[in-house]
C-alpha cells in the first residue's frame, strides 16, 4: 500500500517512480546491443542466420521475462553433448516411465516421436497413423509428462540421499521433439515451437512436407512445400526460441529423398526438380532423390542447428554423399540420422555392418542418431510375449518376468521391480512426515508388502524410518490439541 500522509493515501510521484521516456529508449538500445553482440560473438550461434533483428525480438517478448528452466537446461546440455561426444544416441519414448528407464540405463537424450504420439499418446485418445491427425499440442504434452516423470525420479533419489545416476549424467535428459510439418503455416510453427519450449523440449525438428497432407517419411504420397516456405518455418521456430529467451536447438528435416509432389514451383531451387507434370490436385510432380535432398539441406543449413535427411533404407554410401555435399559448403554443420524401425535391418545389412553403422555415421558428422519408434515396438513386443506366455503357463509366466526384473536390478541397477518406491511412495511418506512433524501413523511404504518381500529383511522399512524427522520435544503446532492433530482428514 502507498504510504499515508494526514490519513490519506499518498499519490506516488510519477516523475520519480516511472522511468523517463529517454531512459526507456536508452535501456532498450542497450538490450538490443547486448542481444546483437550475443548472436555475433557467442560460438553457439556460429553459422546461424537470423533474417530479423534484436529489436524485433525484444519488441515481441512482452514486458516481463518468464524463465523456462527445463528447456534452457536441456538445450545447453544437448549442445554440449553434441560438441563433445562422438555422437549422441537416443531412443523414442512414449511414456514417462520409458524415459526414466532410458536415463537409468545410461542414455543421454530422449527422442519424442510424433509417430508414437499419433499411435498411442495423443490428446484425442485415438490410435492414428502418422498423418498429423492428432491435436497439435499432443507432443508438447508428452514432453511435459516425460519431464514430470524425470522430475519425480530425481526427487525420489535426492530425498533418499542416494546417487543412482551415473557420473556426468542428470535425470533431466534433453528431449528432442517432433513438430512434424508445423501443423499449418508459419504462425502455427511459431506457436508450436513456443509450446514445445514451455513443455521443456531441448531441440525441435520441423519437416518440409505440406502439413495438411503430411505422411510418415516412410509412406508414399508425400507433398513438399516450397523451399521458401520450409525456410520460413525454420525462421519462425528460431524466432519463437529467441522471443522465449531460450537457446533451443532447431533441426531441419527434408523428405525430398523420397517425395515426388510439390505445392509450388515459386522457388528456383525447386524448379530444377520439376518434371512439368501436374496432378489432379494441382501439385507439381518432381524427381525425388538424394540430389533433391541435398539441395534442400543446403538451403536449410543457415537456419538450423542440425540437418536430417529422411531416407528409405540404411545406406552408408547415401549418408556419406549427403554429408559430404553439406560439409563442402557448411563444414561445421551437424547432421542427424533416423535409424528407423521402418527399415528391415537384417535384410538390408549384414550383422557386421549393423554393428559399425553408427560409428561410421558419426565419422561423417551425424552427431544425433536415434531410433524413432523404439518405445512403440518395445512396449508391444514385451506385452505380447508376456500375454502369450501367460496364456500358456499362467502365473509361471509372470513370475519369470519378475525374476528377470530382480536379476536386472542386481546386475544393472534396474529400479522398477520395487514399483511402489519407483513411483514415489517413499517420497510422499517423507512429505507426510514433514507436514505432521514426524507424528504420522499412516506411512505407506514401511509396512508394505514391497518392504517385506522385495528387500532383505528389514532393509526397506529401516531406510524409510531412518529418513523420518526426529519427533520434536514440543508439538509442532502448539495451538492444536495432540489428538486433533492426529485426526485423519477426509471428504
Amino acid at each position: 500500500m502507498p504510504t499515508q500522509e494526514n490519513g490519506n493515501p499518498k499519490i506516488p510521484d510519477t516523475k520519480s517512480s516511472q522511468m523517463s521516456a529517454e531512459g526507456k529508449i536508452g535501456q532498450g538500445a542497450l538490450a538490443q546491443d547486448c542481444l546483437t553482440a550475443e548472436w555475433r560473438n557467442n560460438s553457439r550461434w556460429n553459422g546461424i542466420e537470423r533474417p530479423y533483428t534484436a529489436e524485433d525480438v525484444l519488441r515481441l517478448r512482452g514486458s516481463i521475462h518468464i524463465e523456462h528452466t527445463l528447456a534452457r537446461m536441456g538445450a545447453e546440455r544437448l549442445w554440449e553433448l553434441l560438441r563433445t561426444e562422438a555422437y549422441v544416441s537416443s531412443l523414442g519414448a512414449m511414456t514417462g516411465n520409458q524415459a526414466v528407464q532410458q536415463v537409468q540405463a545410461g542414455l543421454k537424450a530422449i527422442y519424442v516421436s510424433g509417430w508414437q504420439v499419433a499411435a498411442d499418446a495423443n490428446n484425442a485418445g485415438q490410435m492414428y497413423p502418422d498423418q498429423s491427425l492428432y491435436p497439435a499440442d499432443s507432443v508438447p504434452n508428452v514432453c511435459r509428462r516425460i519431464n514430470s516423470a524425470l522430475q519425480r525420479a530425481d526427487q525420489v533419489h535426492h530425498a533418499e540421499g542416494e546417487g543412482k545416476v551415473r557420473p556426468g549424467q542428470t535425470w533431466f535428459a534433453p528431449l528432442v521433439a517432433d513438430a512434424e510439418a508445423g501443423f499449418g503455416g508459419t504462425l502455427n510453427a511459431f506457436e508450436l515451437m513456443k509450446g514445445m519450449i514451455e513443455a521443456g523440449a531441448a531441440c525441435v525438428h520441423f519437416e518440409d512436407q505440406l502439413s495438411s497432407a503430411k505422411k510418415c517419411g516412410h509412406l508414399g504420397g508425400k507433398v513438399l512445400v516450397s523451399t521458401t516456405e520450409a525456410v520460413q518455418k525454420l525462421v519462425a521456430a528460431r524466432l519463437a526460441a529467441d522471443v522465449m529467451g531460450v537457446p533451443t536447438l532447431v533441426m531441419a528435416r527434408t523428405d525430398a529423398n523420397s517425395a515426388h509432389l510439390l505445392t509450388s514451383d515459386i522457388n528456383s531451387r525447386d524448379r530444377e526438380f520439376c518434371t512439368g507434370e501436374r496432378t489432379s490436385e494441382g501439385f507439381f510432380r518432381i524427381r525425388g532423390g538424394i540430389d533433391s535432398a541435398i539441395a534442400r539441406g543446403l538451403a536449410y543449413a543457415p537456419y538450423a542447428d542440425l540437418l536430417w535427411c529422411e531416407t528409405s533404407e540404411p545406406n552408408l554410401e547415401e549418408a556419406r554423399r549427403f554429408a559430404e555435399a553439406i560439409h563442402e559448403k557448411y563444414p561445421e554443420k551437424m547432421l542427424a540420422y533416423n535409424c528407423s524401425p521402418s527399415f528391415n535391418w537384417r535384410k538390408k545389412l549384414d550383422p557386421q555392418t549393423i554393428a559399425r553403422f553408427q560409428t561410421e555415421l558419426a565419422g561423417m558428422g551425424y552427431k544425433f542418431q536415434f531410433v524413432t519408434l523404439a518405445g512403440f515396438h518395445a512396449l508391444n513386443l514385451s506385452m505380447f510375449e508376456l500375454a502369450r506366455q501367460y496364456k500358456q503357463t499362467g502365473m509361471a509366466a509372470y513370475s519369470a518376468l519378475q525374476e528377470k526384473e530382480f536379476a536386472s536390478e542386481g546386475a544393472h541397477g534396474y529400479q522398477a521391480a520395487k514399483h511402489q518406491r519407483f513411483v514415489g511412495t517413499g517420497y510422499f511418506d517423507q512429505v507426510q512426515q514433514v507436514i505432521s512433524g514426524g507424528l504420522s501413523s499412516t506411512m505407506a511404504l514401511a509396512e508394505s508388502t514391497e518392504a517385506e518381500q522385495f528387500s532383505p529383511a528389514g532393509t526397506a522399512a529401516t531406510k524409510v524410518q531412518s529418513r523420518r524427522p526426529a519427533i520434536p520435544q514440543e508439538q509442532p503446532f502448539p495451538d492444536m490439541p495432540h489428538e486433533e492433530m492426529l485426526q485423519p482428514s477426509g471428504d
